[in-house]
């Protein structure tokens, strides 16, 4: 039997860029003021270095999941787990979310929702939000 040796160089990053992406995470909840009682120590999901989905505590109902937040490359957002209480349906909702958002920006007019950015960037960044959908909506799929 073989004692587990040191942590790569690669899971130490890995870990480290975890960390970031909670701590994003628990600094976008505080600044949108959703009040919980925390984010999961890990995330639900993740794709390093690019995304990761986190599980937020209710408040209203403690040891139960009340929000989804997401991090990474793509905008740090939050959903009610109203929107589904599985990561996969959360990614699915984030999906749905940022393609009406991105089809908004980039017929030029503002989301009554949400902002991102100024008008002059949103048709790149309309562009970006809806890639970042499709991809999203891709990891949702994959039954792996």
């Amino acid at each position: 039997m073989s004692k587990a040796g040191p942590m790569s160089d690669d899971n130490a990053r890995e870990e480290s860029r975890i960390e970031e992406h909670r701590k994003e995470v628990e600094d976008y909840l505080q600044r949108e003021r959703v009040g919980h009682l925390g984010t999961g120590e890990y995330p639900a999901f993740h794709v390093y270095p690019c995304v990761a989905l986190w599980a937020v505590q209710s408040k209203k109902s403690p040891g139960w999941v009340g929000w989804w937040a997401i991090s990474g490359d793509l905008p740090t957002d939050h959903i009610s787990s109203s929107e589904g209480r599985h990561p996969r349906e959360a990614m699915r909702a984030f999906s749905r979310h940022w393609r009406d958002v991105s089809a908004s920006m980039l017929r030029g007019q503002e989301h009554p929702d949400c902002s991102i950015g100024t008008p002059d960037q949103w048709p790149e960044l309309g562009d970006l939000l809806r890639r970042r959908a499709e991809i999203l909506q891709t990891y949702a799929d994959d039954e792996i």
